[in-house]
């Protein structure tokens, strides 16, 4: 079946394009905007670290193999518009940077060097910092004095290359490398004020001003940056017998992954830039031009010296759920009804609560969860140890291949299995990237049983920027099912050993989850044949799986309306003749849409559901995935609203057009603008 489809790496790179404007998006606050300049450029990193690789790959295949453009498995030679829309961002990205954000600090008596000549009187002051705290860190390279194997550049830092003459033989250019060590210093210092003006200046240019120091009988000829981007994939036998210690290899081996974007200041003239890619055996299409500064991901650390409420969004304190502030043990809460949590607008800390209890309760005597990401300083992982050490029988499950959290989950995990904690670790050939957890208590010769799932991680730091949803309940068919799950996790058996492990409530990846979504859209689609209101409303971070896009396409012809909010890949053609009932939405704000939700009209009788699968392949496919059903009336208004306002946003929203592009809402004159985020926060202390 031919199923139009865009481009994943285009439709990613239209989504941070989305992020980029706002960037330059007058309504957001100074520093705020400049935080999606650092944004942007962090996930760019990532795009070259994890797609490029591939898309590199596929580029050098038709090369050789100019038939294979015709297989099912390419999608065709995209490395040519990938590349060029790449660099129109960056053109656009250097616009905003320094026609807008640095003007508008100056105008605010902040004045961030950047590209421009240092005044004299901070000289002294840079070489004093140079001398005293960076000349420690640096390691100047003389690159004819070195093999090229002999020569590392480390993934994603920063160096200069210095080309240099003897004093004694001038006519002769050397060339030096020397690095950047912002992972151990600040890229910022600020300099003392002059007329009121606070300045603030980068490592790089208190490295290049002092440069001749660490070259004594040379003269400083030029100076150019550079930084090499390496693939992060690497290969992993997972039927090996511990897995721990292949994560660990896995992570010293990614740091030293093939080259997938050289970027260089674009300055720097041909014959160096030909040098450095003979030396680094750099081909031509990873070399990537750039500006005079790199890593400007670090932007979001940039200094504030004038205070000020207009430079940063206005606090938003998560609202409390009084009955839940006033019960005596939040346990006894969930055995009654079911909760849920709208974070960050409502606190965490009843989630940290609910594993505290968990981990103090006498009563309690098992805890199961599965983590992807742990925070850095887990207070959730904290209490599972404690549990414990009090006796409880505590079972983890930690996923080590959640990309780029691979180290920090291998150190808790030895952390825990230290305490006492059962851990399990990932299963071959799946990720487990459900948000589950259960505990369970015995009474008497009951046990009760309260179950959470998520649409995020269980992870204390994301959660403060993160839209989620978290359910916490007793209902006996979802926790029994969660019971089932566990087991199924802790066995390592495939799904086709276990043939009682059947799932009526629950939506679970490599079961029923891909069924249970088709049987709803085409009980929408009968529906609409059968002249009944159909509706649709899905939002996801990322839509690519083809079935499930012929499914949504088959209920627009039938005349089901579909509305969909897809925050990042979009794979889906809207303005179609197959989507014609299709719209999609983007919505880039202060806070990372990041829950999935998927309401289903029912003729009048609507289902909800929440979860933790995109509707990508890998999701679908390659990993284990749980959604829930919502099945509290009152907490379906909630989650109803929420999508209702996030719908009806006509300030930070986007439509997505036939190309993908982020087309920005006109309202109507005399209609009020609705802000999503500000409206769900409005909403939610309301409750």
């Amino acid at each position: 079946m031919n199923v139009p489809l865009f481009d994943r790496d285009l439709s990613w790179l239209s989504f941070n394009y989305r992020v980029l404007c706002m960037a330059k998006d007058n309504e957001v606050p100074l520093y705020e905007r400049i935080r999606f300049l650092s944004i942007y450029s962090s996930n760019l990193d990532e795009f070259f670290r994890v797609r490029m690789p591939a898309i590199l790959a596929v580029n050098k295949l038709l090369r050789s193999n100019p038939a294979a453009a015709g297989e099912d498995i390419l999608s065709g030679d995209t490395l040519p518009t990938i590349q060029a829309e790449i660099n129109r961002q960056q053109q656009e990205y250097g616009a905003i940077l320094t026609r807008q954000l640095l003007p508008l600090l100056q105008e605010n008596n902040i004045h961030l060097y950047y590209n421009e000549h240092i005044k004299g009187q901070h000289l002294p002051q840079m070489r004093e910092y140079f001398l005293n705290r960076v000349l420690a860190f640096l390691q100047p390279t003389w690159l004819h004095k070195k093999k090229p194997e002999e020569v590392f550049l480390e993934n994603n830092q920063l160096y200069l290359v210095v080309a240099l003459t003897e004093t004694a033989n001038p006519d002769m250019l050397q060339y030096a490398l020397v690095n950047i060590p912002s992972s151990q210093l600040p890229r910022f210092t600020e300099l003392s004020a002059i007329d009121n003006v606070h300045y603030i200046a980068m490592l790089d240019d208190i490295i290049r001003y002092n440069i001749d120091f660490l070259f004594p009988g040379y003269t400083v000829d030029r100076c150019y940056s550079i930084k090499i981007t390496r693939d992060a994939e690497t290969d992993m036998n997972e039927l090996a017998s511990d897995i721990l210690d292949q994560v660990e290899t896995m992570i010293v081996k990614r740091e030293l992954g093939i080259p997938t974007r050289f970027l260089y200041d674009a300055a720097m003239p041909v014959s160096i830039r030909q040098l450095l890619a003979g030396y680094f055996h750099i081909l031509p299409e990873e070399m990537v031009e750039g500006g005079r500064y790199h890593n400007l991901k670090d932007l979001a650390d940039l200094p504030m010296p004038v205070k000020s409420p207009l430079f940063t969004y206005p606090r938003q304190s998560p609202a409390g759920i009084p009955s839940l502030d006033e019960a005596p043990r939040l346990l006894e809460e969930v055995l009654k009804r079911d909760i849920i949590l709208h974070t960050p607008y409502q606190r965490y800390d009843y989630l940290l609560r609910f594993f505290n209890e968990a981990a103090a309760d006498p009563a309690v005597q098992e805890i199961y969860i599965t983590f992807y990401r742990i925070a850095s300083g887990s207070q959730i992982a904290n209490a599972l140890i404690s549990a414990a050490r009090n006796g409880k029988q505590v079972t983890v499950f930690v996923e080590l291949k959640a990309r780029f959290d691979e180290a920090n989950n291998v150190r808790w995990a030895r952390k825990m299995k230290e305490a006492g904690v059962k851990i399990v670790y990932s299963i071959p050939g799946l990720k487990v990237h459900a948000k589950i957890a259960l505990v369970k208590r015995r009474r008497g010769y009951q046990w009760d049983y309260a179950g959470l799932m998520a649409t995020g991680n269980f992870n204390e730091s994301t959660a403060r920027f993160y839209t989620d949803h978290v359910l916490m309940t007793s209902h006996p068919g979802i926790t029994q099912e969660l019971e089932l799950l566990f087991l199924y996790l802790q066995t390592r058996q495939q799904p086709d050993k276990y043939n009682f492990l059947t799932f009526n409530h629950l939506l679970v990846a490599q079961f029923n989850l891909v069924d249970r979504f088709k049987g709803l859209i085409n009980r929408e689609i009968e529906n609409a044949r059968a002249g009944k209101p159909a509706h649709i409303i899905i939002k996801l971070n990322n839509l690519q799986e083809k079935d499930m896009i012929a499914a949504l396409y088959t209920a627009s012809r039938e005349g089901v309306k579909v509305e969909m909010i897809v925050r990042s890949i979009c794979c889906l053609l809207p303005e179609q003749e197959e989507s014609s009932n299709i719209t999609v939405r983007r919505i880039v704000d202060r806070y990372l849409e990041h829950a999935r939700v998927f309401i289903f009209h029912n003729n009048g009788k609507e289902e909800v559901y929440m979860g933790s699968a995109d509707w990508m392949n890998r999701n679908l496919h390659r990993r284990i995935e749980v959604c829930f059903p919502i099945y509290e009336p009152q907490l379906q208004a909630q989650v109803k609203e929420i999508i209702r306002l996030q719908l009806a946003d006509n300030t930070n929203a986007v439509l997505l057009n036939e190309q993908l592009q982020n087309i920005e809402q006109q309202r109507a004159e005399g209609k009020p603008s609705v802000n999503a985020q500000a409206s769900v926060y409005t909403y939610i202390q309301s409750l």
